[in-house]
């Protein structure tokens, strides 16, 4: 890449960042701006939560110093992109501004579902993504809201009902499913949480659906009808129902779209010196059997933004996303997840192994081949160590010894329940195994034979 080239990417999530630094490193000639309107430094999505409970500040959510963006020479540029000048590689501000690039990097994330429900505009209804998401619901919730009402059983539904229920705001949860995030997690799990909502007193309806929203008479919520004809009066309602691409500025007749920005494995689009990465790209063909066309997951916008910074400076290699993996917190019950556990699966293809504590809210299963090789794991209410099973399910580990391993793949801290014996032991005397469970140790004796 010559020194004179200039790399423009739209947007400052994980994955626009990620592909500025890694082209910093690789080459250190290169123009690179960073454009955002939704804030001018990155900050960790993740953590907007605990800014809206008082935890910490906005400002503590920021990786990086203020200073290190211009020590790297990594221009940071306010503004919103209203549209891009593809014939003369132009990018165009809302203010009018027109920035020229010789590479597009389209990194613009994702941004709420709606779906034409009567009433989804009125005030005190709103999605949870941005920044600015963040701020209107403060707005939408510093007075007056006892009740709140939230659609869509999720990720970002769960936060949303942590959020409020701290706030002291009473929730009910609408989730269309027959199980909490049933169509993702087995049975088991979702059963597990679905406990646990409700042991936090937030009202879990299943099988409900939205209708309509309903207005009083400035234009502000009063309430919601559900598809069973149910009232339930409300002064904020939240819209979970999952996220899309952020990518309306773009439709038009050159640039390839369908639900995101169309990428092949290289990330490329089907306009030269245009790429696309994140949560708005979309392969036209998913880049593993396990996998979707849409990645919208933080830890796969980070690796998009490191290929593509190699296949910007370097031969390109295509994206290769490995073992899957992904962690979320429901509540205060930690979750995980290695490799593929679909909801369901064919009993005669696949061995299962399920372990829970007695307390409800501690969990483990495996599933293995018909040969006994380990192909994917759900923890939940512990944690256990990336590299461990990664390299597991990788290698095709039989589950006696992913077992036997269990010890040292935990990474609980010391005075947690070792919860990795009892899993051992009910291992053990379901399949067998030529490995030993580990000792009891004097938290295993303190807790009981049942931890």
């Amino acid at each position: 890449m010559s020194k004179n080239r200039h790399v423009v990417i739209i947007g400052n999530g994980i994955s626009g960042v990620t592909c500025a630094r890694h082209l910093r490193k690789r080459d250190p000639k290169i123009k690179i701006t960073i454009i955002s309107g939704e804030s001018k430094y990155f900050f960790s999505r993740t953590a907007l939560m605990y800014v809206y409970m008082g935890h910490m500040k906005f400002e503590h959510t920021q990786p990086y110093e203020n200073h290190f963006w211009e020590k790297n020479r990594i221009d940071l540029k306010e503004g919103w992109v209203e549209k891009v000048d593809f014939a003369d590689k132009a990018v165009v501000l809302s203010s009018g501004e027109n920035l020229a690039y010789d590479s597009l990097v389209i990194a613009t994330g994702s941004k709420p579902n709606k779906f034409g429900w009567p009433g989804q505009d009125l005030l005190g209804v709103q999605g949870l993504y941005s920044k600015q998401d963040l701020e209107l619901m403060e707005r939408n919730t510093e007075s007056g809201v006892q009740h709140a009402v939230i659609v869509g059983g999720g990720l970002i539904g769960i936060e949303m009902a942590e959020m409020l229920a701290y706030k002291k705001i009473q929730v009910t949860f609408l989730v269309r499913e027959s199980g909490f995030w049933n169509n993702i997690l087995p049975k088991q799990e979702s059963e597990l949480v679905g406990r646990h909502i409700r042991e936090h007193h937030i009202e879990l309806r299943l099988e409900t659906e939205l209708k309509e929203i309903l207005s009083d008479e400035n234009g502000r919520v009063r309430g919601v009808i559900t598809t069973n004809g149910e009232e339930i009066r409300c002064q904020f309602v939240g819209l979970t129902a999952g996220v899309s691409p952020n990518i309306e500025f773009l439709k038009g007749k050159e640039l390839e779209v369908n639900r995101g920005v169309k990428v092949d494995q290289y990330l490329r689009t089907n306009l030269p010196d245009v790429f696309a990465i994140g949560d708005c790209a979309e392969f036209d063909k998913a880049p593993a059997p396990d996998r979707r066309p849409i990645e919208q997951v933080w830890y796969t916008g980070r690796m998009h933004g490191e290929t593509l910074a190699h296949n910007l400076c370097e031969n390109p290699v295509p994206y290769r996303p490995g073992v899957w993996f992904n962690s979320a917190k429901f509540l205060d019950i930690e979750y995980q997840t290695y490799g593929p556990v679909p909801a369901s699966w064919d009993s005669d293809q696949v061995k299962n192994f399920y372990w829970e504590h007695s307390s409800g809210k501690v969990s483990f299963r495996m599933l293995m081949d018909r040969q006994g090789k380990i192909i994917g794991i759900n923890n939940f209410g512990f944690r256990l160590r990336h590299v461990v099973m990664d390299r597991a399910i990788r290698e095709k580990w039989s589950g006696a010894k992913v077992m036997s391993r269990l010890k040292t793949a935990n990474f609980d801290p010391e005075f947690f329940a070792p919860y990795y014996i009892a899993i051992q032991e009910a291992f053990k005397a379901e399949y067998g195994g030529n490995f030993h469970p580990s000792k009891k140790t004097f938290i295993q004796k303190l807790f009981g034979a049942s931890v």
